[in-house]
């Protein structure tokens, strides 16, 4: 199948360095102390921030910093395919790792010691790149919630297909077997906290695939402080600031 024509467009008529629309709505859940709506294209995510907060089971308590605990879950309706998960099934547990090892990066815990943060992804709508989506609604639910971060982290994923670099990748390019490799940033730091990576790779066509997706964290990151930028200042104008 091809999948970048001889124009060089993609089958969802995107340039091989573009990312899908972005969109995003904070403060959606009221009775969260952080949320957020995450949109990648066809792909949407949202997430809820509880906290920080006294730590629910004392045997978890940790005395230098907080205690961050992250569930993601998939609603049943989000795809084409209606086979009902199990809850804390393996994938899903392995995806909660993966968003909580990746938002303690950013997270400034040593500040709440004693303390817990829950972290809540739901996946609306599953087209691609729910692994980033979940990364980006986290950052903005917590940036809502008024969490102290070191910088925002932000992720996008880069494929390898019919020998050329893709950025953000739909469904389609995902399941066509292609490597690919998922990448999540501090940007303003320069530091790359999340990598992973389902194939193998030539080095130099690995470097200019991972180099593609940090730009796309990059813009992703542009994309996070406006909308953040945009919700401070309507909160002004409500209290009159």
């Amino acid at each position: 199948m091809e999948y970048v024509s001889p124009e060089g467009l993609r089958l969802d008529g995107r340039r091989p360095m573009e990312t899908r629309q972005l969109r995003a709505e904070i403060g959606v859940v009221s009775r969260a102390d952080g949320s957020a709506v995450f949109e990648m294209g066809n792909t949407k995510v949202i997430a809820a921030v509880y906290g920080p907060r006294e730590v629910q089971n004392r045997s978890q308590q940790i005395n230098d910093k907080a205690l961050v605990l992250c569930e993601y879950s998939i609603a049943n309706f989000s795809t084409g395919d209606r086979m009902r998960k199990p809850k804390g099934d393996r994938l899903s547990m392995e995806i909660s790792l993966v968003i909580r090892q990746t938002m303690e990066e950013c997270i400034l815990t040593h500040l709440m010691p004693r303390s817990q943060i829950d972290i809540f992804v739901q996946v609306l709508q599953a087209d691609g790149g729910t692994r980033s989506a979940c990364i980006n609604a986290a950052t903005l639910a917590l940036a809502d919630a008024g969490i102290p971060m070191c910088d925002l982290v932000t992720s996008c994923s880069a494929g390898y297909l019919n020998s050329t670099p893709l950025l953000d990748l739909n469904y389609v390019e995902d399941s066509a077997g292609g490597p690919d490799v998922i990448v999540g940033i501090l940007p303003n730091l320069d530091k790359v906290t999340l990598l992973q990576m389902d194939a193998e790779l030539q080095m130099d066509t690995f470097e200019n695939v991972m180099q593609l997706a940090i730009e796309g964290c990059k813009a992703v990151a542009n994309y996070l402080r406006e909308i953040l930028l945009e919700h401070t200042k309507k909160l002004e104008s409500c209290r009159g600031v």
